[in-house]
């Protein structure tokens, strides 16, 4: 008999995604929750059955919660009223890193999430070299069990591999570890950085530069300058550029930054990332 998996939040991007998944594989019976009017009265149209949170989950053997970090922990809750040896899985750390989960009883709480298609790996298609998210293109994933079973959350990891498959390679960290890679390492430095990387070419553009110039050089030297930090390239950096490097760290970077990794200053990065408005998902 398949096992009913309830994606709450299924009409967002990361629900869809999954709905997609599972909405239409025989070995998983895939119930739709949704609170937004428009999003669920799409869902049904496509199919998929669209049902009430509280009495999808008192069927629910999996509960996905395909739903915004802020409202993870709030919705997280009403953990008690799923199926007895259900399994609750979060798309992200947060809620379990600082304590706003209930008592899971006899639950268990699992986290995943897409380790997301790296770059300098050959994909198969050219659909799949152009899929930066994952779903086309094979990728990695990350899990993590937070309480309970640990034979539940061996037979979870099955369900979260159909969720982001193509899947190569499972990783398995602990919630500590992952708070670790995300949001400490993925969002608060890379997407950082990156974020640094597009101010940077808007400022030389800002300054005269032509765009599609700006564009063709940040291009090519972002990816020759990852090449070689990753070892992808084994050239080296030329001796200018280290310098160069050196120059940059000092005058862009606080010598502390580090400590974002820190324990106490993670939760609190955490914390502040956890008072969203909860609206994007």
């Amino acid at each position: 008999m398949p096992d009913t998996v309830v994606i709450v939040g299924a009409g967002g991007k990361m629900g869809r995604r999954a709905a997609e998944k599972l909405g239409h594989q025989p070995s998983y019976k895939v119930r739709m929750c949704e609170s937004n009017p428009e999003r669920a009265q799409a869902l049904a149209a496509e199919g998929f059955e669209v049902t009430p949170v509280e009495s999808g989950l008192a069927e629910a053997d999996y509960v996905i919660m395909a739903v915004p970090d802020a409202v993870i922990g709030p919705l997280a809750q009403l953990a008690p009223r799923m199926k007895k040896g259900g399994t609750l899985i979060m798309l992200d750390a947060a809620a379990a890193y600082v304590d706003e989960l209930p008592s899971p009883g006899d639950l268990t709480f699992m986290i995943t999430h897409p380790c997301h298609p790296p770059f300098f790996t050959e994909q198969a298609t050219p659909e799949a070299r152009r899929d930066y998210f994952g779903g086309i293109a094979v990728q990695d994933i990350i899990v993590s069990l937070a309480h309970g079973s640990e034979a539940r959350f061996l037979a979870g990891i099955e369900l979260c591999k159909a969720i982001f498959a193509p899947v190569r390679n499972v990783y398995r960290v602990t919630p500590e570890q992952f708070a670790l890679l995300e949001p400490a390492m993925a969002e608060v430095v890379v997407a950082t950085a990156a974020t640094l990387m597009k101010d940077a070419l808007d400022t030389a553009i800002e300054k005269g530069v032509p765009t599609e110039a700006a564009e063709a050089f940040i291009a090519g030297h972002a990816q020759i300058a990852m090449a070689i930090v990753f070892g992808a390239e084994p050239s080296p950096f030329s001796d200018a550029a280290k310098i160069a490097i050196q120059w940059g760290t000092q005058e862009l970077l606080r010598p502390d930054w580090k400590r974002v990794f820190e324990p106490h200053v993670l939760r609190q990065a955490i914390r502040v990332m956890l008072q969203g408005d909860g609206k994007e998902n």
